[in-house]
């Protein structure tokens, strides 16, 4: 390949891979044509798409970027698989490939890299298991939020008490009934 088809490649990668923080990479080879065609439609309905690269290109690609940590795992016939929206999240993706992998048996995993993090082949299930940043935010809010709610309750509780109290001699009041001391 010469050296200007090269940077073309380098170039189209940059623009391609710019932003990214993570990415799953796979071995695709074996997958039959239909069958990569049906997963490539199903994964682009959800914001995730795939590219082959090419590994020397690509690690030259991402060398002193935020992705560089993939390098690790760019070996062998190689396919980046990786969130297109800031909606999805390579925990979404992982989810998604670990569910095409039990359906097609040529599905190699190779490794992850999400935010610096690299991940082997047999942590992408570990991986799929994380929660995904709106997962994980709602987690917060619920854990910063229970305290407050049991705060409440519990000043709530001895005025909610008061009242029921109040209200149950207003009603006996009412009724024409003597309400006698107790103890």
């Amino acid at each position: 390949m010469s050296k200007p088809v090269k940077n073309l490649i380098k170039d189209s990668y940059k623009r391609k891979f710019e932003g990214l923080t993570g990415a799953v990479v796979v071995d695709i080879r074996g997958i039959e044509s239909n069958d990569n065609n049906r997963m490539r439609a199903d994964l682009r309905s959800k914001q995730i798409k795939i590219t082959v690269v090419n590994n020397n290109l690509a690690k030259a690609t991402f060398t002193g970027t935020e992705m560089a940590e993939i390098n690790d795992v760019l070996d062998g016939p190689s396919a980046m698989i990786y969130p297109t929206s800031e909606e999805v999240s390579v925990v979404n993706v992982a989810r998604e490939l670990i569910t095409w992998s039990k359906e097609l048996k040529a599905f190699e995993f190779k490794g992850a890299v999400m935010e610096g993090i690299v991940f082997g082949a047999d942590e992408i299930k570990k991986l799929s298991e994380y929660p995904t940043k709106e997962e994980a935010q709602a987690k917060v809010v619920q854990i910063i939020l229970t305290p407050a709610q049991n705060l409440v309750g519990a000043i709530k509780s001895p005025a909610s008490n008061i009242a029921s109290i109040l209200k149950t001699i207003q009603e006996k009041l009412e009724s024409g009934e003597e309400i006698k001391k107790v103890g």
